[in-house]
């Protein structure tokens, strides 16, 4: 009797080694059970990833793409973003969900990978290092030539801001531009840079920040409140900056 009850823990201790070993292979070698699909943590790759949008579904607050990397064809879904078949997304970070249902679509996808940081132009090394680091985006130091649009109605143009900053410092400011620059979902906020072809002195290059989106090389206007000596650690600061802007 002692030797088949010792024969049945010995049993039960070997099945229980043998699960927890599956579990420690399922990380170490990127296999995901469905209970580490649905509580994991955000993946965070040492490179972006560049996918290419096939299928392109909106809803109120987020944009699902079923896209292809590689070969690979799988959902990603980010916040609201214009994208359209054929577009490049890139990404670093990414948390992925099992069974998600979306009660909007009330639609189950049996995978689904959340997007953080994601931009649609090919990030620098820089760059990557720099979401990664949730750290501020570099200015432009390069006036880009040919630019010429015109201060919008009751707006003024960049070389204005800058000339009168202190006028304009706290209050709401229309401006127009040419987009130049741009990193998306960095500390919560996308930052684009535009110019107009103005300038004041060696200011010619606006910086702000929105929830909006904006393509490279787009002409828009944008209103928003001026900030002076704006601080965001790590060394990064700007003389002057917009935030909070909303883009028409």
């Amino acid at each position: 009797m002692k030797l088949i009850f010792a024969l049945l823990v010995s049993s039960i201790l070997l099945s229980s080694c043998q699960e927890n070993a599956k579990k420690v292979q399922s990380f170490s070698t990127g296999e995901k059970t469905s209970e580490s699909m649905s509580q994991a943590p955000s993946q965070k790759a040492a490179s972006y990833h560049h996918v290419i949008v096939k299928e392109v579904i909106q809803t109120s607050k987020y944009t699902y793409l079923f896209v292809n990397e590689n070969n690979n064809e799988f959902w990603i879904a980010v916040r609201r973003l214009d994208a359209k078949i054929g577009d490049d997304v890139y990404y670093q970070q990414a948390l992925p969900m099992k069974n998600f249902k979306s009660k909007e679509l009330d639609r189950v996808f049996e995978t689904v990978l959340f997007i953080q940081g994601n931009t649609s132009t090919p990030p620098t090394v820089d760059a990557a290092k720099m979401i990664g680091a949730k750290k501020m985006p570099p200015k432009v130091d390069k006036k880009i030539e040919g630019i010429k649009v015109n201060a919008p109605q009751g707006g003024i143009s960049i070389a204005e801001l800058f000339k009168n900053k202190e006028k304009y410092e706290g209050k709401k400011v229309k401006v127009s531009g040419q987009v130049v620059k741009v990193n998306n979902g960095i500390m919560g906020k996308n930052w684009i840079h535009i110019q107009d072809g103005t300038s004041d002195t060696d200011n010619y290059d606006l910086t702000l920040t929105t929830q909006n989106k904006a393509n490279m090389g787009d002409v828009i206007t944008i209103k928003g409140t001026v900030y002076l000596k704006k601080e965001f650690g790590a060394g990064y600061s700007y003389d002057l900056i917009i935030e909070e802007a909303l883009i028409k």
